[in-house]
């Protein structure tokens, strides 16, 4: 059966285990460092009891983790305990399902991510993203926008993970609403912007690709640390993480399948030229109708 990992408290359990078997140490020595008994830092290891922040942080400088490693984890401790501070303000409107993913992502060392029928969050420009809440509904927008207009940052680290991109040509043609050639010269312009930065790599699935089917989005994690490797997946109630080491191979497997038929980087980018065109054809022929 696949293991999946359904909570924050689990990963962040799994996180300390790699992190006390690399600094070789037992969960009786973590117990004397906290002034607990070695059960507890079994359950704490298997996300089966909450763990407070002062022994995460005393964990971590046992272990000698420290600087952004450090950091990372404590985030994770955090949204583990539920507490508001990190998420309070505009960054709570993210959904709990969705925290432990935007806490990992700068720490990733490779992101892997496909597409079907939209523009994945960190691609989206400013007016997809106004035009996709707005249609969805949405009562904080401003929130939502600058919540998602951080994520962005993970582009300009100092040392970003290598973030790869494949995209249906259907999330390319399918604007939120509907039809609007505007939104869509806009996001196809912002694209050709975003690959010409480092580590950031585009490449499009056409739709006359040679492929028997196309699966749902999914998005795999590499780690340059301890931290498991694992696949994201998003559905209508939530978010799943798979790190079971089979079912990541068939996750990469299908990845590598739709890699083979997308297109290269210059043909993505010569593909994105010709549609921008064609929206700008387009915009111009819904004003000449309006005038």
């Amino acid at each position: 059966m696949a293991s999946t990992i359904t909570s924050r408290r689990k990963q962040l359990g799994n996180e300390l285990r790699h992190a006390r078997n690399a600094a070789r140490m037992t969960q009786q020595a973590v117990a004397d460092v906290l002034g607990c008994t070695q059960g507890k830092v079994n359950k704490i290891e298997s996300g089966a009891v909450g763990v407070k922040l002062g022994d995460v942080r005393a964990m971590l400088d046992a272990f000698g983790i420290v600087g952004d490693e450090a950091e990372t984890l404590m985030n994770l401790a955090r949204a583990a305990a539920g507490q508001r501070g990190h998420w309070s303000g505009y960054r709570s409107v993210v959904p709990h399902w969705f925290r432990t993913f935007t806490d990992l992502e700068p720490a990733a060392a490779e992101i892997l991510t496909w597409h079907g029928e939209r523009i994945p969050g960190p691609l989206q420009s400013e007016h997809y993203m106004l035009k996709q809440f707005t249609e969805a509904g949405a009562t904080d927008v401003t929130s939502l926008v600058r919540n998602r207009l951080d994520r962005k940052a993970v582009f300009d680290q100092q040392q970003p993970p290598y973030y790869r991109f494949i995209l249906s040509e259907a999330a390319l043609r399918r604007a939120p609403g509907g039809h609007s050639p505007g939104v869509m010269l806009d996001q196809v312009e912002h694209l050709l912007e975003l690959e010409k930065r480092a580590r950031v790599y585009l490449h499009v699935l056409p739709f006359e690709a040679r492929l028997a089917s196309v699966p749902n989005d999914f998005t795999i994690m590499r780690f340059p640390d301890r931290t498991r490797d694992f696949v994201y997946i998003e559905h209508s109630a939530g978010g799943l993480y798979l790190d079971d080491v089979k079912d990541f191979q068939l996750f990469v497997d299908s990845w590598d399948r739709l890699r083979g038929a997308a297109l290269e980087h210059q043909d993505t980018r010569q593909f994105f030229k010709e549609l921008a065109e064609h929206y700008r054809v387009q915009l111009a022929k819904d004003s000449a109708a309006k005038g």
